[in-house]
């Protein structure tokens, strides 16, 4: 089971579907908590554990991911730690809640959900949207696929080597600051919200072409032929193992899936199998009408 860490200070809330709310921990950083009783699905919380968490096994700068321990002393003295609903509100759930780190602290670290294509197209991990959409395409997300891009000298690394961090998007753009020395060179994407991975709670597979793509179409201008997706196809296909895939389940708090691990077992036998799917979900959204990879020319190939 993931390590636990314990909320000691509500900062704000978030916005998005989710209510999601960002805290202190005991450890003195600073988590994104999605709670049980979110306005989504209780399984929202375990598609994010389990999602991100092979996301980072793919080599994609994601989230470190926590279970988050919200004791009801904090929920009861806490005014904003509620989730609204159309004629009232209720307070947030106690107990383990899913969290994903913030990449640093919130009040000195730049976040944002928009660059300027300019800039898009010279972050530092560009290449990851590439990889993003090979996983959002085997793991059926069902939402537009989101990021953040955000930039802070000194950021530490986690055990994976990933860059920590994980918030949602704070809406708003980015722009060039030569005086303080930043460029968009500085800028590092992170890949957030898998909560609708394998269609959020329904946990099956209703693939459509343009499921999964990012909305900018400039991450994709890369992209000539199959051959640009190939690194992390080779990935899925020689790192994600029944085994990883148990382990990585084994992580989810029983309380996310309601106890049904026979459900969980089902959705990770189907996830085993959808590997060899991918090119052809990738060439369905190449070949739809909205043809989202400018420089990939030959239909059908």
């Amino acid at each position: 089971m993931a390590a636990m860490k314990l909320a000691v200070e509500h900062v704000r809330r978030m916005r998005g579907g989710a209510q999601a709310q960002l805290m202190r921990c005991d450890d003195e950083a600073y988590y994104v908590v999605k709670f049980q009783n979110n306005p989504q699905h209780l399984r929202i919380l375990a598609n994010e554990m389990l999602a991100t968490r092979l996301a980072a096994r793919l080599g994609l700068i994601v989230p470190h991911v926590d279970v988050i321990e919200v004791r009801p002393e904090i929920i009861a003295y806490t005014p904003d730690l509620v989730i609204q609903l159309g004629i009232g509100r209720k307070p947030c759930a106690a107990g383990k809640q899913f969290g994903s780190q913030f990449p640093g602290n919130p009040g000195r670290t730049a976040v944002y959900d928009f660059l300027p294509d300019e800039q898009l197209g010279r972050i530092q991990n560009l290449s990851d949207f590439l990889g993003v959409l090979v996983f959002d395409k085997w793991t059926c997300n069902t939402n537009g696929r989101q990021a953040i891009f955000f930039r802070e000298p000194g950021d530490r690394a986690d055990s994976t080597g990933h860059k920590a961090g994980g918030v949602a998007a704070l809406g708003e753009p980015a722009l060039n600051d030569t005086a303080s020395g930043y460029t968009a060179l500085g800028y590092t994407a992170m890949m957030i919200d898998f909560g609708f991975c394998f269609n959020a709670g329904e946990w099956d597979f209703p693939d459509a072409p343009l499921r999964g793509l990012y909305s900018r179409q400039r991450v994709y201008e890369p992209v000539g032929g199959m051959e640009a997706f190939e690194p992390w196809l080779a990935r899925l296909e020689k790192q994600i193992t029944e085994r990883v895939l148990g382990e990585e389940a084994a992580q989810i708090p029983p309380e996310w899936y309601g106890g049904d691990w026979n459900a969980l077992e089902r959705l990770i036998e189907r996830l085993y199998r959808r590997r060899e799917r991918v090119q052809e979900l990738i060439l369905s959204a190449r070949n739809s009408g909205r043809e989202p990879f400018p420089n990939w020319k030959v239909k059908h190939a």
